[in-house]
């Protein structure tokens, strides 16, 4: 889905680590929520209350799941975290991405 109908975004920014990392919360009409986000070069740690669908849509990073060995996507791709886990990134090149909360 390359294009949200029918939302209401939040105007102010969600800003992490000095403001490498931002993100503007997208809410839908059926309760959901997803960020979209930009995230520039560095080492980075978060933590998840609910389930995250972390679909990337450009940029070159790895990621670490907790047990997990360190991934890499270079341009598209998805991962999960699972609900109250820490994830590790290691981001390599400016990445776009969107965050979706899943509470199933």
């Amino acid at each position: 889905m390359s294009q949200f109908e029918n939302v209401t975004l939040l105007k102010q920014a969600n800003i992490y680590f000095d403001g490498k990392v931002t993100s503007r919360a997208v809410l839908f009409e059926d309760g959901t929520k997803k960020t979209l986000g930009i995230m520039l070069p560095g080492d980075y740690e978060f933590s998840t209350d609910v389930k995250e669908e972390m679909e990337i849509l450009a940029g070159h990073l790895e990621y670490k799941l907790a047990g997990k060995d360190w991934e890499t996507i270079n341009g598209k791709g998805t991962f999960y975290v699972p609900a109250e886990e820490s994830f590790q990134l290691k981001v390599h090149s400016v990445v776009d991405y969107c965050c979706s909360y899943l509470t199933e």
